[in-house]
């Protein structure tokens, strides 16, 4: 005899079903933030497309390479495309877009980067509070949490996919102020789901420790706290020497001496993941498609390492080049590559360094080895450690070759020889001694990062670097001077004036790459492209030590970049003697009258021809209000709606001035100057 069907219990005695209703907020978190990240790749498109047609996407795919069977040649002029200028619509857009690079003192993050992270923020609180009984329902925090665990990877990892579909220039160290905030998210939504869960065990007076479950969330939580303490700025330069072994890390930049010896970081996401699959099963898919992203990372990578024979030079002190050489392609201006020598006890070490040279078909520079060239400014142990490595090695190069030169001398024979025999037996200098180099092998891993404009856009370009920030910087002028010259403009480049800004503390940093801002300035002046270099020194040491720079004023004194921005957009104007002598009393420094020269017989503008300017009396290092930095007098006017492209590379406070005086500029000066691309890179911790 049947029973009949089990008893229902009716629907207003039912509780509420929480899980559901928190899988659904799940849902719409992820749809969320699946659609701004699909706008943002969207608004991206055109620039891709851009860089597609001019081969510069992509190009890093599959790291430095060599190309033996390449021919390099400079085009001819007639085989140039008519350049974009750009139209009134993307320069309103740029306008619009230029009250976002606004930073305030003591922010890391710009106006832009300040409401991308609010408005995820807010929703992520929002899918934690909203129609939830947090004080019932611990979980919702929980999940929301756990639901966040791709944004992490996806952001962190340095062959990122977003990096290819964003365009050039747009590397992991640009979006990984994103990661850090999703890491920091998962904490807050962490720290609420493990708060409440505590609150409840105790009001039912219910064992916190005891079982499973609640141990490996309480483990879990150790470890994340552990993860997201050492991603907080001071706390990563307390620990310097532990923090930075990790390889995925908190945004970075490019030129930072810092410590990649191993994979603690990575051990405390396994034991992470470990733990927390151990708490809830809910977490396994998440955990998926993390480890999918890092996989990925992984086997691109692979595909990027290179073992390589490379050359070290001292230069100084302060500075190391490494020249690797027989690198053909395979990287495009301002990108960096980490970099492990093999050499010095410091094998397990590899560090992030720009390249600044451009790639041999496109590069001006002679006076260097063709290939991968790298500037390592001594900033800390290892850095050091290379430096005197190289240094050492030289001084023991130069006596040993010293030695064999004395013995073989000592080993020749006096021999009779006629006064005609004397005059035509070639000249032997009595010792001669190997150039500064230092063989080694390298392992290089990339190239990363890069410039995010296309610099053959803008008719006007400003780069403008403080200290070893020069790399970045000087990779970039190479770069679009080759396009300009080199290659005769093929893919419609249409600038024609570039001024080279450089800070530095000593005159002895001109040595450091004089002989590459020669090159540059010499290819330069025999074409229509017009280039001037200013060099500003902040100390008062060894003038004389100047190298002679076409083109090139050395100034003791550090300049507001927004004046220098502003006089680079300002019709030149005839000084007169008596403002002359205002200046050289105001500020100490010789000032010289120059005018831009007649245009070229082409009808393009011709080079300005201007001296080193080098006073040393009483100078304001800080930047005085005074200070005239007579651009417009250094290059020729072009006139304005050609567009204006700033890229600043140094320390933090250099590129917010940057960004902030890019911000200013369109506020006053509006459509005038035409379309207006910015790009910074911070080299600090």
């Amino acid at each position: 005899m049947s029973s009949g069907a089990p008893p229902v219990v009716p629907t207003q005695f039912l509780g509420p079903n929480y899980a559901k209703v928190d899988r659904e907020f799940v849902h719409k978190f992820t749809i969320v933030w699946a659609s701004v990240l699909g706008f943002f790749i969207a608004i991206s498109l055109p620039k891709l497309l851009r860089s597609i047609r001019k081969g510069r996407a992509f190009k890093d795919t599959l790291g430095i390479r060599e190309d033996w069977n390449r021919n390099y040649y400079s085009s001819l002029a007639g085989g140039q495309r008519v350049g974009n200028r750009g139209g009134k619509w993307e320069a309103l857009s740029d306008k619009a877009s230029s009250w976002f690079y606004w930073s305030l003192p003591g922010f890391e993050l710009n106006l832009a980067q300040l409401l991308i992270i609010g408005g995820y923020i807010a929703l992520v609180v929002a899918c934690i509070t909203v129609d939830a009984a947090l004080v019932k329902n611990a979980n919702r925090a929980g999940r929301i949490a756990v639901a966040q665990i791709p944004l992490v990877f996806l952001f962190a990892t340095k062959n990122s996919l977003l990096s290819l579909v964003l365009g050039p220039g747009n590397g992991y160290e640009k979006l990984n102020f994103v990661h850090k905030w999703c890491g920091r998210g998962i904490f807050l939504g962490s720290l609420i789901h493990g708060s409440l869960w505590i609150k409840n065990h105790l009001d039912t007076f219910t064992p916190i420790i005891g079982q499973e479950k609640e141990e490996m969330g309480i483990a879990a939580f150790s470890l994340l706290s552990i993860i997201v303490l050492t991603s907080l700025r001071p706390v990563r330069r307390w620990v310097y020497n532990i923090f930075y072994r990790s390889p995925v890390r908190p945004s970075l930049c490019p030129d930072d001496d810092h410590r990649s010896n191993g994979n603690p970081s990575i051990l405390l996401y396994v034991a992470f993941f470990i733990t927390l699959c151990y708490h809830t099963p809910e977490a396994v898919p998440w955990i998926f498609p993390a480890l999918a992203f890092y996989g990925l990372d992984l086997l691109m990578r692979m595909f990027r390492l290179r073992i390589k024979d490379a050359i070290l030079v001292p230069s100084g002190k302060q500075m190391t080049l490494v020249h690797v050489p027989d690198c053909t392609d395979g990287w495009t201006a301002g990108q960096h590559v980490r970099l492990r020598v093999f050499s010095a006890g410091r094998v397990f070490e590899s560090h992030p360094f720009t390249i600044f040279t451009a790639p041999p078909e496109t590069t001006c520079i002679t006076a260097i080895p063709q290939g991968v060239n790298i500037g390592v400014r001594v900033m800390g142990d290892w850095t050091k450690s290379l430096n005197d490595y190289a240094t050492q090695t030289v001084e023991v190069l130069k006596q040993q070759e010293e030695e064999a030169c004395l013995d073989e001398k000592a080993g020749l024979k006096p021999v009779a020889m006629s006064s005609a025999q004397l005059a035509t037996k070639p000249k032997r200098a009595a010792f001669t001694f190997p150039p500064p180099e230092v063989p080694v092998q390298v392992m290089i891993d990339g190239p990363y990062g890069g410039c995010s404009i296309d610099l053959g856009r803008y008719e006007s370009i400003l780069l403008f670097a403080g200290g070893a920030g020069a790399t970045f910087t000087l990779g970039l002028l190479d770069d679009i001077v080759g396009r300009c010259v080199k290659l005769g403009r093929r893919n419609g480049e249409i600038t024609k004036r570039i001024e080279f800004a450089w800070c530095i503390r000593s005159f002895g940093a001109i040595d450091w790459f004089a002989p590459a801002l020669m090159d540059i300035a010499t290819v330069a002046a025999s074409s229509g492209l017009s280039v001037h270099i200013s060099v500003y020194v902040t100390c008062l040491c060894n003038p004389e030590a100047v190298p002679p720079i076409p083109n090139c004023d050395v100034t003791i004194v550090r300049p507001s970049i927004y004046k220098v921005l502003n006089d680079l957009v300002t019709p030149p104007e005839e000084p007169s003697s008596k403002s002359l002598e205002a200046a050289q009393s105001r500020t100490g420094i010789e000032v010289v009258a120059r005018l831009p020269t007649a245009k070229s017989a082409d009808g393009r503008p011709a080079t300005a021809t201007t001296t080193t300017t080098r006073e040393t009396s009483e100078v304001e290092l800080e930047g005085s209000d005074d200070f005239d930095p007579s651009v417009r007098n250094r290059l020729p006017w072009i006139g304005l709606g050609g567009g204006l492209a700033v890229c600043a590379s140094g320390p933090e406070s250099l590129t917010k001035e940057a960004a902030n005086a890019v911000a200013r500029l369109q506020m006053h000066r509006g459509l005038d100057v035409g379309i207006v691309g910015l790009h910074t890179e911070v080299f600090s911790l």
